[in-house]
């Protein structure tokens, strides 16, 4: 057991003096074709490293290169970009490396390359620092572009990749805009269909008018008060305004005389003048003759007033009306059998 450990022991030291001895012997050097760089332009970063053939050493940060296509040094204003070359040259017990790197930059300024780390087994060797810089470019929107490399798509295209960035920043005030415009447009197209904007009550018919009117009239008892010929105006005039909305007769400019004719001349009103004569003559003695009616000729007045709006007011037609007119029409419009028998036997 003595004898194998002691076995061990001698071939760690023995590994151990050539690593040394082969860690010692390991140079790395680093250089730029031309510390000045015009900004977006390439260089080349030169590393030359000289080791003995019996190790073999590698640079972290060209795994970064190789996976990415690029690696960022310098808080990301400088770029090591793939692919890197490299030229081997064996002398002997002695090999020689020359890595090829390009480099760019498209932020001007002053940089300092940092150290790069070289492992070589459990030993780290690192690069000089290099100095940098980048000039920037001085060029007008009509100036040419020539030997510049285009813009690339990106890795992982989307949608958004093609969106400007004021409309991803600003994207909350342009929806509120689009929204303002299809409020304005939509109230804009409401007001030329119906003549407003805001929704409006429904007009009550004539008929609703009059009888509401007829009933706030019952309420105020102007006759009961004395006020007879109040009672009279305001009685005439509901009706006055009944007859202009339900039949398109102008009675507010007309005479007692006129409305009567014309209702007259009414087939709807014809047969319902008579409750029109009745309130129209008892409110000229009341307003002109100043005739003090008794109670139940103003009540005689409210009741024809209240029939004469009942019984012309519009009668709703329902289907089977509509069917029964058109059946009827369509029945009047054949001719009987038994005149076409007689006219066909009196023609022989």
């Amino acid at each position: 057991m003595d004898s194998i450990r002691l076995r061990h022991i001698l071939t760690l030291l023995i590994c151990l003096f050539l690593t040394a001895g082969a860690s010692a012997a390991t140079v790395v050097k680093a250089r730029l074709d031309s510390t000045t760089l015009l900004m977006g332009k390439m260089t080349t970063l030169q590393i030359s490293v000289q080791e003995p053939t019996n190790v073999s050493g590698h640079f972290e940060l060209f795994k970064n290169i190789h996976e990415r296509g690029y690696a960022s040094v310098c808080g990301d204003s400088v770029e090591l970009r793939a692919p890197v070359s490299i030229d081997t040259v064996v002398t002997g017990k002695e090999r020689k490396l020359l890595f090829k790197v390009p480099v760019q930059s498209f932020d001007s300024g002053a940089y300092m390359l940092p150290e790069l780390a070289y492992v070589v087994g459990m030993d780290t060797f690192r690069t000089n620092p290099v100095a940098l810089k980048v000039v920037p470019v001085n060029a007008n929107a009509d100036d040419p572009i020539a030997d510049y490399a285009g813009v690339s798509d990106p890795e992982d295209p989307s949608f958004f990749d093609w969106v400007p960035d004021w409309m991803l920043d600003f994207w909350w005030i342009i929806l509120l805009v689009l929204l303002a415009i299809g409020i304005f447009v939509y109230m804009l197209r409401r007001y030329k269909k119906v003549g407003h904007i805001l929704p409006q009550k429904p007009v009550p018919t004539p008929y609703e008018e009059a009888m509401s009117a007829l009933r706030q009239l019952k309420a105020k008892g102007l006759w009961e008060q004395g006020l007879e010929k109040e009672y009279y105006t305001e009685l005439t005039e509901i009706l006055r305004h009944y007859l202009y909305r339900r039949f398109g007769i102008n009675a507010l400019e007309m005479t007692s005389r006129q409305i009567l004719h014309c209702l007259s001349g009414n087939p709807e009103t014809k047969d319902k003048r008579a409750y029109f004569r009745k309130i129209l003559d008892m409110a000229d003695f009341v307003k002109f003759a100043k005739v003090r009616p008794l109670p139940d000729d103003n009540v005689a007045s409210y009741d024809n007033a209240v029939r004469f709006v009942e019984e012309t007011k519009p009668v709703p037609v329902t289907e089977k009306e509509d069917a029964g007119t058109a059946d009827t029409k369509q029945t009047d419009k054949r001719p009987a059998a038994g005149s076409g028998s007689s006219r066909k036997g009196g023609a022989r």
